[in-house]
């Protein structure tokens, strides 16, 4: 029988101290891996008494990783990788065909989860792995299938198919509006009034940034000095649009990711489509030639294509109807 210490490691207990090796934090690596804060203690305790060594330095208010943890997590997190590539690869042979993709965070949280069920609903056999971040995928990564991307037309890499492009327009809660009909908030039917309320800003430093932020707008409608009551910075798109359907304050929202919203009447445009402006960033379908034409690699990409000619005409029609009503009714003339 094996000594205690010349035993093989379960993989739990290795499982746990990669968790919160990376995070250094046992609460988020308890919530990564569905457990309580306790159960992932236990295992760290019990991996270190296989070891004889500790791997954690536990502060009050902070987690070190030791040396020892150090030399472990070298040789853990490869292993990790490595298996949990394995075990896909066996999932797939089973006959579940999986489809990896790449997109940002606010293009899966408000265009591509509210459509997805129709898909699924369509394919049941084909499991959909979705990786949420904000830079451009690597054509030489296996693990991803295809991406889903906003860049100018000169970045789009080789093989990009065009989605729609972008129309921006102000966004605010129906509930600002009313209360400046009924004489409860601060007017907002003309850009000026937006000096009286709060502008919710993306804070990026991105060179799309010229066109989405507010100061560009401003310029346009010829008010670059306008200083509003209030500044809300946030990090992504899909926060800004949250903020605004809470009654948070008015945002600049791209038109093709909050059409929906419209035209539900969970959101408003306060001064209509004669304001919108467009930038000439897009979205595009990142496809790799030397990728595989699986059947279910086809069938999703056929489908997000469906998905945004329907988007790109929806946008269309509504944005020239409405700016040819624009150009036919009169608009104010007062200036505040």
């Amino acid at each position: 029988m094996n000594r205690p210490r010349e035993r093989p490691l379960s993989i739990g207990p290795l499982r746990a101290f990669d968790a919160v090796a990376r995070r250094l934090n046992f609460s988020a690596a308890a919530a990564e891996l569905h457990l309580t804060q306790p159960a992932i203690s236990r295992q760290i305790r019990s991996l270190e008494d296989e070891l004889g060594v500790a791997l954690f330095v536990r502060g009050t208010r902070h987690v070190e990783i030791t040396g020892a943890g150090t030399t472990l997590l070298r040789a853990v997190a490869p292993l990790l990788d490595r298996l949990d590539t394995s075990v896909r690869q066996i999932r797939r042979a089973a006959g579940r065909e999986p489809v990896s993709l790449t997109t940002f965070a606010s293009f899966a949280s408000l265009w591509l989860l509210p459509r997805l069920h129709g898909f699924q609903a369509a394919n049941p056999g084909i499991d959909i792995r979705i990786a949420a971040n904000d830079y451009i995928a690597d054509g030489d990564d296996a693990e991803i299938d295809l991406a889903l991307r906003y860049c100018h037309p000169d970045d789009a890499p080789t093989g990009a198919l065009l989605m729609f492009g972008e129309v921006l327009t102000p966004v605010c809660s129906p509930t600002l509006i009313a209360a400046a009909q009924r004489g409860d908030g601060p007017p907002l039917a003309l850009p000026a009034d937006l000096a009286q309320h709060t502008l919710l800003e993306e804070d990026s430093t991105l060179p799309s940034a010229e066109y989405l932020s507010w100061r560009h707008w401003l310029g346009e409608q010829g008010l670059p000095g306008l200083e509003p009551q209030r500044w809300v910075y946030l990090n992504y798109t899909h926060q800004e649009v949250q903020a605004a359907l809470a009654g948070h304050g008015v945002a600049l929202a791209r038109l093709s990711l909050v059409i929906e919203a419209l035209e539900r009447g969970e959101l408003v445009e306060p001064f209509g489509a004669a304001r919108r402006t467009t930038s000439p960033y897009a979205y595009w379908l990142v496809r790799w030639p030397a990728r595989n034409e699986r059947p279910a690699l086809a069938a999703f990409e056929a489908w997000v294509q469906d998905q945004a000619a329907q988007t790109r005409e929806r946008v269309d029609k509504l944005h020239l109807t409405d700016m040819a009503d624009a150009r036919v009714a009169p608009g104010p003339t007062e200036v505040r």
